[in-house]
């Protein structure tokens, strides 16, 4: 699977998952602000990360994510690790 089909693959996630509006889907906007997810729904983000690509968001990733672009780069260096 390639960067652009995990990004693809995620922005699908948001969209089906937690109903997020396609347009707010920019690399460059705040992630957070974009999503306006709670607590409970970045757990949720977490297992749908991990079962649909085999590796786990842990806290200190969030802390680093504030782009959709940084969530695509995080999620897409685990990956690359993992195999």
């Amino acid at each position: 699977m390639n960067r652009s089909e995990i990004i693809s693959q995620l922005n699908q996630i948001l969209i089906d998952e937690f109903e997020v509006d396609e347009d707010v889907i920019v690399e460059d906007a705040n992630l957070k602000e974009s999503l306006d997810l709670d607590s409970l729904d970045y757990v949720d983000l977490v297992v749908l990360i991990e079962s649909n690509f085999g590796v786990k968001l842990v806290e200190s990733d969030f802390k680093t994510m504030v782009t959709f672009q940084d969530f695509y780069s995080i999620v897409t260096n685990k990956i690359a690790i993992k195999n």
